[in-house]
């Protein structure tokens, strides 16, 4: 985690290509090559032990770690305004990965529906052995999530608009 987090802030302060065209003043809209450049680092950073590697199931995994740090929230009485904040944030990222999801399943194989039934699986199991604690040790849980590899992002985007082009790499957009 320590080494992604390093790299991200290392190619964050890199800019993009100088070329990257006209940008967009639209709320929400990116230029293409930025997206584009901000795929291809989230796709070269290392992925957590576990994570899943295709895009479909790591939403699975995406949405399941955050819907399980959201119910741990919830669980605290000591909740301040951040907590607070972090919980509404949480629910919007889940509901993002979730339309994504089911935009996807229909193209999904059935190996794939259940890879990614696996990774949730898998990925909600990691809130569990937490759930019989004490409120401090769930706060100091709670206040420890380091969130998500950025590629969750980017795989709910692909799936959600059934691309299926490979993602861009360091080279196609210039950083190596």
């Amino acid at each position: 985690m320590l080494l992604s987090l390093v790299s991200a802030f290392v190619i964050a302060a890199q800019t993009p290509p100088q070329d990257a065209g006209v940008m967009s003043t639209a709320p929400g809209v990116e230029a293409v090559e930025t997206e584009r450049f901000r795929e291809a680092v989230a796709y070269a950073n290392p992925m957590p032990r576990g994570a899943p590697e295709a895009d479909y199931p790591l939403v699975a995994w995406c949405e399941a770690l955050v819907n399980g740090h959201v119910a741990l929230g919830e669980t605290l009485s000591t909740a301040d305004d951040l907590d607070r904040d972090i919980i509404r944030l949480g629910r919007l990222e889940a509901a993002d990965f979730r339309a994504a999801l089911d935009a996807a399943e229909p193209r999904q194989s059935a190996a794939s529906r259940s890879a990614a039934a696996a990774a949730a699986a898998e990925a909600a199991a990691k809130w569990t052995p937490l759930a019989g604690t004490d409120e401090t040790v769930r706060s100091q849980a709670f206040g420890l999530f380091f969130g998500l590899p950025g590629r969750c992002e980017h795989a709910a985007r692909r799936i959600r608009g059934n691309i299926t082009t490979p993602p861009a790499t360091p080279a196609d957009v210039g950083l190596e």
